[in-house]
């Protein structure tokens, strides 16, 4: 049975895939391709995202993913993972978690507040680049839109020097059409809080355009605006984020596997509401 005993309200093995999280997770998965040739059997997805959560949770290099564990081999757990992502699963299960939440009425759509982290690369690569804040060493951007509680909306991935407002629509355009109550499904907040990285008078009227109030700080203007009562929020997830350790120095040469994480990172902390709220 693959559910490890829990100190509290977490998990001691957060790599073990519960029951609950499992049932959501499997009917997104695409069908294996048939093997070409007779050889050792097909590790188990269940067992394989374990492996891919160990490597998540832990920083740890694939080819070190322990064997005695029964989860496959590092290259094996990082084959699953580009196939899954390459099939939308990630992105699926994430609007999943959303349906649920808007079904409980959770979802804050009063505002979504946005902001972005920078993590060291140790490699580089074609969403990286020199680092205004690390002396131009390799790095990349984390922009993460949150809604009014916390829940992550969307998520992207840039390299070190791209300025932050290069997202702001990007990252609303994301957003996805979550339905779950009668009418038309949601996907826009109400409000755009926002620090002064997004000061630009362009930006202001094309959110504007989009039937969003932006609340963007000024540049100049000293702390003290009232803007961090609704900006923590973003800041908490963006910690949360951080608490996966794979995701705390950019280790992959490859957007998308690095972006695969942030993908399966955000349906986690998603999951982690939908535990709490629903």
């Amino acid at each position: 049975m693959v559910v490890g005993p829990a100190v509290g309200k977490r998990q001691s093995r957060p790599w073990i895939v519960s029951d609950e999280l499992w049932s959501l997770i499997e009917p997104l998965l695409p069908e294996p391709a048939p093997k070409q040739v007779e050889g050792r059997p097909r590790v188990p997805d269940r067992q394989a995202l374990c492996g891919i959560l160990f490597v998540l949770h832990t920083g740890i290099q694939w080819e070190y993913l322990p064997q005695e564990l029964g989860f496959g081999s590092g290259m094996t757990c990082w084959r699953r993972l580009a196939a899954w992502n390459e099939a939308g699963v990630w992105d699926r299960l994430h609007l999943v978690l959303l349906k649920k939440l808007r079904v409980a009425k959770k979802p804050d759509w009063s505002r979504a507040v946005i902001d972005s982290s920078h993590v060291r690369a140790a490699r580089r690569s074609p969403k990286g680049g020199p680092s205004p804040v690390d002396r131009g060493r390799p790095g990349s951007k984390h922009h993460v839109l949150v809604d009014g509680q916390g829940i992550p909306l969307a998520v992207s991935l840039t390299g070190g020097n791209r300025n932050d407002v290069t997202q702001l629509l990007p990252l609303l355009a994301k957003v996805p059409s979550v339905a779950g109550l009668v009418g038309r499904p949601r996907r826009r907040p109400d409000t755009l809080p926002a620090d002064p990285g997004y000061d630009h008078d362009k930006y202001r009227r094309l959110v504007w355009a989009q039937g969003i109030k932006p609340v963007i700080a000024r540049r100049g203007v000293p702390h003290g605006s009232g803007l961090g009562v609704h900006r923590w929020v973003v800041e908490r997830t963006i910690a949360w984020f951080h608490g996966f350790r794979r995701l705390r120095v950019r280790w992959e040469r490859r957007d998308d596997i690095h972006e695969a994480f942030l993908g399966l990172a955000t349906c986690l902390i998603t999951h982690r509401h939908v535990q709490r709220l629903c």
